[in-house]
């Protein structure tokens, strides 16, 4: 940190130190068997893996081009669209349920391509195998779990056995056994029917490439390593063997047989597949895990280690903050609330009901100029006094928090031209709006505002949250005048966000509360005056939505400055919005009434006007001149805890009231605010995954009526790659036009993005640009999703024209396959089956059947597509076509939501920097919690102003909560 110390009428230059951030440790997994069993069954697929099918992996490689190239688009895009959510935990669990879908329809499109079998691998039986565990472990497991309720409500069960186990847990519990049962069984196989398998290997042109000693000591390892699974294979999983080695109990489980009469036992093979007892087995461990952990109470008593102990006392001392407001958040009930809210206040309540008229009606002092409710004057005889300004906070809770904890420290030591200047803790805080995000509410006011600042400094002890200040200043024991009280003190304005709910939840918790944190709010209205010592002035400003003051405050300033206010005082005015810079960027007259207060009746007495509302810091200074001069310096610092604004798109404001100014300082810099805006690009998803939900949902509207494109012979059988290029590109035209022509529904869904668009644009564009900007904005949206639907289309009919889609004509091949081998991989001397079947009346296998059919979501699609395609859609029902769409958009909103991110992301890039719009929508997006700031005065002895600006440029996340007492 650092500061530049100057008198009145010129303010700071700083250079800021680096705060560097410490990322925190990942959310842990949430069940820590499942997450050791994971464990183990990842490191069990490795080895297996590697020693069965990387030598054929490699000698294979070579003649699948084709095939690698469609695996690596796949893969690309299920990449990008995962990326938000690798390595984190998101709440609400999208991020988990992001997992598991894209674990789902990956798996499914994957195992119809050719080259796992070219590498020995047939993923059929294991996904069958998978579904067939993965059900029967979750019906077994739910029934567990009943029971064990159960006998926990009656009491057999000890009261120590927890809460009730969720859902989630027994689906991942479940997931993980049938993972397990599938890697050990697909590699070990059932051992009495599988054919001794070779180690030897074919040599491959990739090791032709190696040296003959290292080819030799390669393969040697491959040797071994098979070798070592083979013994494993033997002694873990060995044929399980007949029923006459089994007890009673085992008998009925393996074979579904209650007695041995008649030698019926003895006729049964002496080898069967190991598949039973190993489900069995993992199921018991599970159980066994289970119940000794809830019923005995083992996890309780049993001591964890030093570094779990560790782990866990750090994350309790860590605050709970909320994160940045997710203002693209397709998902977010809190904005459509924003929305609302702020319709509302605009359409019906401005102009018709004022909450500053019902203030100023409530005043109890006939004497404008004395009104105790409005006029502090406490300060004003005091010989220096510090004071802060901060603005914008209630965003991000670690932001909001580096702020605040600067502002409570007792001393703050800043190095400034090789000296060290040591600023004590202000007595007399100003925050200048928009108290927290999105919306004034009590869950946003208490966990993004008074959160924060009450772990940086606590109110006294005595204090309670619930309790309502109804005569105000309610000064501690002891005191009788606020002349008195010692301690830090705070005063407020509201901005336009505290004002969306007509500025009721800011005179709740500000003008009817006592304490923000371990700051005493005396304050009794939504604006106010402070004198301060030598001749200074503070008037707070509310400007409501208007931008202007209303009548009434504007009667007791003018009074104010008449009876009050000497000639050579000096005044610094405080309002949310800054007029000047937002008046000049969209080339508009706004504060009418403060102007005349400021030109009319302070009359160049107004030395300072300081605003939030931007996100950053900047300073202009008045160029001396000819011409009067009614304000000398302009201060913007909104860097209080929200999103960061860029300073780039202000750089060439110059003028207010008719007297030139200059820019002095920005933070950031005009060169970093640009650098920062490339975030759109690469880091719009990322940071705005909830996007999805919106963005998703628009590109299929867009291609809907373009499924099937049943004609793409002339792509496929071009003898060039730039024939297949022009064909592609030829087909998107003609796919455009079709759209125009004759679907309804994606030309409606277009017409309706353009008018948006249109909309979206910023009104300081002209309509022509406007319209321009526009088209152009829908278009590479529209391009962009006929091409990924052509793409998807294409990848279907290479893989239905080689045989690997659609082979059957209906929907249940993978079912009526597994079927097929059932017998040879699981003999059922016993018939366990059958009664299986006879028990459920019909519901197992069915299940089972329509749950293959769920997963094989690209069979469903083919089958689907090659009806629609042969005998049109007319001859599809009204379900099957329901069906074939909802296949598609699974795909396609996979494919799509990077691509909406990155387009639309690239848009808010081109605009910021090229165009200098839509400051607000390209640094919103982008979540920034850096750059935070706050400014800090000292009137000194002389009389003089001090200036210093503190600011943070890296804000850390890893805090610990160790609190300053008030």
């Amino acid at each position: 940190m650092g500061s530049d110390k100057q008198t009145v009428g010129l303010l700071d230059t700083l250079n800021m130190e680096t705060m560097r951030t410490i990322f925190t440790h990942t959310y842990p997994y949430p069940h820590e068997h499942s997450r050791h069993a994971v464990i183990a069954v990842f490191i069990g697929c490795l080895f297996f893996i590697s020693s069965d099918n990387m030598h054929t992996l490699i000698q294979k490689l070579d003649s699948n081009i084709k095939w690698w190239s469609m695996y690596a688009c796949l893969l690309g895009f299920f990449y990008f669209f995962s990326s938000p959510f690798i390595g984190k935990t998101i709440k609400p669990s999208y991020s988990n349920f992001s997992r598991w879908y894209i674990a789902w329809i990956l798996v499914a499109a994957l195992y119809h391509l050719p080259s796992f079998l070219s590498m020995g691998v047939d993923m059929r039986m294991n996904l069958s195998l998978f579904l067939s565990i993965y059900i029967s472990s979750i019906l077994f497991l739910l029934v567990f779990h009943i029971i064990f309720i159960g006998l926990w409500y009656i009491g057999l069960v000890a009261r120590v056995a927890g809460r009730r186990p969720a859902i989630l847990t027994i689906l991942q519990n479940c997931a993980v056994i049938s993972i397990a049962c599938c890697v050990f069984y697909s590699h070990c196989g059932n051992r009495a029917i599988m054919k001794e398998k070779t180690t030897e290997r074919m040599p491959s042109g990739w090791f032709s490439l190696w040296k003959k000693e290292q080819r030799n000591s390669w393969l040697a390892k491959f040797v071994r390593m098979n070798e070592f699974k083979d013994q494993v294979c033997s002694s873990w999983f060995a044929p399980v063997g007949s029923a006459n080695d089994y007890p009673f109990l085992s008998k009925w489980v393996i074979y579904g047989e209650l007695t041995c009469s008649g030698g019926s036992c003895a006729e049964s093979p002496a080898e069967i597949s190991p598949i039973y007892s190993l489900w069995a087995t993992f199921i018991g461990l599970y159980i066994a895990n289970y119940v000794v952990e809830r019923s005995t109470g083992w996890a309780l008593t049993h001591p964890v280690s030093q570094k779990e102990s560790e782990k866990l006392k750090k994350k309790q001392m860590q605050p709970d903050f909320l994160d940045m407001v997710p203002w693209y958040s397709g998902t977010s009930a809190d904005l459509f609330k924003t929305v609302f809210d702020l319709l509302v206040s605009v359409t019906v309540f401005v102009g018709r009901f004022d909450m500053r008229m019902m203030q100023a009606a409530m005043s109890r002092v006939e004497d404008e100029a004395k009104q105790e409710d409005l006029l502090y004057d406490q300060f004003s005889e005091r010989e220096e006094l510090w004071f802060d300004f901060m603005a914008d906070t209630g965003d991000g809770g670690n932001s909001s928090y580096s702020v605040a904890k600067l502002l409570a420290q007792p001393s703050l030591r800043i190095h400034s031209n090789d000296s060290v200047i040591t600023l004590p803790r202000s007595n007399l805080l100003l925050i200048g709006g928009d108290l927290a995000y999105p919306n004034p509410s009590e869950f946003t006011y208490e966990r993004r505002l008074f959160r924060p600042f009450e772990y940086a400094l606590q109110p006294p002890l005595w204090y309670k949250e619930e309790h309502i200040a109804v005569n105000k200043p309610e000064l501690p024991g002891g005191m009788s005048s606020l002349k008195q009280y010692d301690g830090p003190q705070c005063f407020l304005i509201p901005g336009n966000h505290d004002w969306f709910d007509g500025l009721q939840t800011f005179m709740r918790y500000i003008c009817h509360k006592s304490w923000l944190g371990g700051w005493f709010m005396p304050q009794k209205k939504s604006y106010f005056a402070l004198q301060l010592p030598k001749g200074w002035w503070v008037f707070g400003l509310d400007l409501a939505l208007h931008c202007d003051i209303d009548v009434y405050q504007f009667k007791f300033f003018s009074e104010l400055i008449r009876k009050k206010v000497g000639e050579y005082d000096s005044v610094i005015i405080m309002t949310h919005e800054p007029n000047w810079l937002l008046d000049w960027y969209w080339n508009d007259v706004t504060g009418k009434n403060v102007t005349h207060l400021i030109r009319d009746h302070l009359r160049g007495r107004c030395m300072l006007r300081m605003a939030g509302d931007l996100h950053h810091y900047m300073r202009h200074s008045y160029v001396p001149s000819a011409k009067p001069v009614y304000v000398q310096h302009l201060l913007v610092n909104g860097c209080g805890g929200a999103f960061l604004h860029p300073t780039h798109v202000f750089s060439n404001f110059n003028s207010l009231y008719g007297t030139s100014y200059e820019s002095k300082a920005s933070y950031p810099s005009f060169e970093d605010s640009s650098r920062i805006a490339l975030g759109n690009i690469l880091k719009f998803r990322k940071k705005n995954w909830q996007f999805d939900f919106i963005g998703g949902i628009i590109y299929f509207i867009l291609a809907f009526s373009m499924f099937p494109q049943c004609k793409l012979d002339h792509i496929l059988q071009d003898d060039t790659f730039s024939g297949h290029i022009k064909s592609f590109f030829g087909t998107v035209w003609e796919a455009f036009i079709y759209m125009l022509g004759h679907s309804y529904v994606s030309s409606a869904g277009s017409f309706i993005l353009l008018v948006a668009a249109i909309i979206f644009v910023p009104s300081k564009v002209s309509r022509k640009r406007k319209v321009i900007i526009g088209v152009l904005h829908v278009s590479a949206h529209l391009s962009s999703a006929l091409i990924l639907m052509l793409l998807m289309e294409l990848g279907i009919e290479t893989c239905i024209r080689h045989k690997l889609l659609a082979t059957s004509g209906h929907h249940h091949t993978l079912y009526e396959w597994y079927r097929s081998v059932e017998s040879e991989h699981f003999p059922d001397p016993s018939g366990l089956r059958p009664r299986i079947e006879q028990w459920t009346f019909g519901l197992y296998p069915a299940c089972i059947k329509y749950l293959m059919s769920a997963f094989d979501i690209p069979e469903v699609m083919a089958v689907s597509r090659s009806d629609i395609c042969h005998n049109g859609m007319d001859s599809v029902s009204r379900v099957g076509a329901m069906i074939y769409y909802a296949s598609v958009f699974l795909y396609f909103w996979v494919f799509s939501t990077p691509i909406v991110s990155l387009v639309f992301g690239s848009y808010l890039y081109v605009c910021i920097n090229w165009l200098h719009i839509h400051f607000d929508e390209a640094f919103s997006s982008l979540r920034i919690a850096n750059y935070k700031s706050f400014t800090r005065f000292h009137i000194n002895l002389k009389g003089d102003l001090e200036v210093f600006t503190l600011a943070v440029d890296k804000v850390r996340n890893d805090y610990r909560l160790l609190l300053c007492v008030s």
